[in-house]
Order: structure tokens, then C-alpha cells, then sequence
């Protein structure tokens, strides 16, 4: 058994704890909590289980990692603080772990990722033995591992696109929302996720690796951006009220373009309320999905919808995220120590977990 840490206990890391529970070749050895009012609790009650798992949750980093786990899960945000993420990350590779997480976007294409992200983490390879593997959803398998196997029934491939259409009002991340995001801020304000070069930034690199493991050079990677206003005011279940008049949804692509032509494509779709553009693609329910798209002979589309958490999709979304990092975590201990990505880490069945409680 491999004994797994969970770190962060929020809206990945409760997937997290069940993820590392159920899967057969895993231990959950601790989990660790910022929040002082979490610590000593246990880690099933955390994770929304109905049954006590023995683990009690510990704010003590030193210790944790001081028992020499063989992985952790880092389950913390990455997207507001980078640098302390990094800290974190490469703290745990230097104690030997292997380190698998959907924090730090540029880690995801480890090969183009800036030096100030690549050479700590190699250092800390270097000098402790751990590994790291980043991903996600979207970026993540929604546009690697998905894309890939899917293009590959196909007899000719003009393009590919990848999209991400979701209704923001089921996320418990209002900040990220809000302020990252932009929903229900005038229609003024620029988004820090919306400024030029930043969709890039996050999914350039997986524009990269699809481009790798096709076999194509990439002459650009651009992007096109729309806004529009609610035009009433709505209300959401966990984040309150967005005001009419305010930005209610945003549609953007990042193009990897190829030959001149936009052949590999990420477009987002994403609204605060399904009466916002109406007239931009629509998930099949209203709540969310991601779809490929593969434009050619045949033309092939799979819409993919993942609930979790009483039927939320955005839980949904981060069970897959947590479900492919837990999965490769085997893997990666049998592997040599080293950065990884998606290209280099296989998806495999769920072997041992059919029917598994």
C-alpha cells in the first residue's frame, strides 16, 4: 500500500480523500488543513463520507512530511497564490513524495513551462527523489488524453476543438467567480483570467501538447474574447445575486494554428445564469459539460457531463480532475523520479475498483 496524503480539503481535496480511499493500492496516512477550526477532524466527516475513516486532519506540514509518505495530493489553489503553491509543491518532492495536483497551470506542459516554475520543482527532483504530475479537467483530460484517443478514430482530421460550456452559478468559489472570473462585475472591469495573453498562459500549454503528440508544428497560438451583460438580475444558490447589466457570461477561444488555419482549438463557454447568451452553444441539461469536437472524416463529437456531490456538476468536474491524478499515482511511484505530464502518463482502466465501495 502507498501511503497517501491529502492536502487541502475544499472543493478538490473532499474528492481527493475519497479518491485515495477507494482505490485499492492506496493509504490514506494524513490530510493536512489550513483552517485551524478543521484540524482534528476526521478526514471522512471533511470529504462528506458517511463513515469515519480514523485520520485525523493536522495543520503540522514538518510532521507530515517528516513521516515519509510515498504521495501526496496537493488539493490547495494555485490560481492566487503561485508562489506559495510552488513552495509547497516542491517541499513535498524534496521530502520523496510523489506529488500529483491541479494547481499551476504552466506545470501542465512541463517542456514550455518558465524556468522560475520548471527549476525548482527539478531541483527538488534532484535533490529528494520525488516526483510531479499537474492536470485537470479543462486544461486536464478534457483537452489531452480525450482529444487524443478520440482523434485517433478518425480517417482524416481538419480540426480539433475542445470546449468547456458551464453555468458558474453551481461553483462554491466565489472570489475565484467574482474577481478572477468576472461574473456580475461591470462590464468595464477586466478580469485578471480574461487578460490578454493569460487564457494562453493556462491553456497554451495544452494547445502544445496536442500539437506534440499529433505531430505538427504550431506557427501561433492567439485568441479571440466576447463578453455580454445579464440582462436581468439573477440569483444563485451559493453566491447571491448578479446584477442585471453586469458581465453574465463569457465566451473565449485559445487557436493553435497550423498551416495558417486554427486547427486545434479551446473555447470556453461560460455563464452565470443560462439566460445570458442564448444564443452561444448550450450544455445538453443547462448545467455543464465538455465536449471534443473533431472536425473531419467522420466528423466526431463526445459531450462528456460528470456529477458528484448531490448532482453538482462542478463537483462533477473536480472528481474527474481528482479521479485521473489519484489513478496515475501508482504509476508514478514504479516510475523513474522526474516531472511528468499528460503525455507521458497513461489513463488506465479502473482496475480493481469495479464494484468497489
Amino acid at each position: 500500500m502507498i501511503s497517501t496524503v491529502v492536502w487541502g480539503t475544499g472543493n478538490v481535496g473532499r474528492a481527493a480523500i475519497r479518491a485515495v480511499e477507494a482505490h485499492p493500492k492506496l493509504e490514506l496516512a494524513a490530510v493536512l488543513v489550513h483552517d485551524p477550526a478543521k484540524v482534528g477532524r476526521d478526514a471522512g466527516e471533511l470529504a462528506g463520507l458517511e463513515n469515519g475513516l480514523g485520520v485525523a486532519a493536522s495543520d503540522d506540514i514538518d510532521a507530515v512530511l517528516a513521516s515519509g509518505p510515498g504521495a501526496v495530493v496537493y488539493a490547495a489553489t494555485g490560481d492566487i497564490r503561485p508562489d506559495e503553491a510552488l513552495a509547497d509543491i516542491t517541499r513535498a518532492v524534496r521530502a520523496g513524495a510523489v506529488v500529483v495536483t491541479p494547481a499551476l497551470y504552466p506545470l501542465y506542459d512541463q517542456r514550455s513551462a518558465p524556468p522560475e516554475f520548471r527549476d525548482p520543482v527539478l531541483a527538488a527532483v534532484a535533490e529528494g527523489g520525488g516526483s510531479l504530475f499537474a492536470s485537470g479537467v479543462d486544461p486536464g483530460w478534457g483537452n489531452d488524453v480525450l482529444p487524443l484517443l478520440i482523434s485517433g478514430l478518425g480517417t482524416t482530421v481538419d480540426a480539433i476543438r475542445c470546449q468547456e460550456i458551464f453555468d458558474y452559478s453551481t461553483y462554491e468559489q466565489e472570489e475565484s467567480v467574482r474577481y478572477l472570473v468576472g461574473m456580475g462585475q461591470p462590464m468595464d472591469y477586466e478580469p485578471l483570467m480574461l487578460a490578454p495573453s493569460v487564457p494562453t498562459m493556462v491553456w497554451g500549454g495544452q494547445i502544445r501538447l496536442m500539437a506534440r503528440a499529433l505531430g505538427v508544428e504550431l506557427d501561433d497560438i492567439r485568441e479571440t474574447m466576447e463578453r455580454r451583460p445579464l440582462t436581468d438580475t439573477v440569483s444563485t444558490r451559493t453566491m447571491g445575486e448578479f446584477a442585471a447589466g453586469t458581465q453574465g457570461a463569457i465566451r473565449f477561444e485559445v487557436r493553435g494554428i497550423v498551416g495558417g488555419e486554427p486547427r486545434i482549438v479551446i473555447e470556453h463557454i461560460t455563464r452565470i445564469h443560462a439566460s445570458c447568451a442564448p444564443d452561444w452553444p448550450s450544455p445538453p441539461d443547462g448545467d455543464g459539460a465538455h465536449r471534443v469536437i473533431i472536425e473531419g472524416r467522420p466528423r466526431i463529437e463526445v459531450t462528456v457531463a460528470a456529477t458528484d456531490e448531490g448532482e453538482n456538476r462542478s463537483a462533477g468536474g473536480n472528481a474527474t480532475a481528482v479521479g485521473r491524478l489519484v489513478g496515475a499515482i501508482d504509476w508514478l511511484v514504479d516510475a523513474e523520479p522526474g516531472l511528468y505530464d499528460a503525455l507521458d502518463v497513461p489513463l488506465r482502466p479502473a482496475v480493481g475498483r469495479l464494484g468497489r465501495k
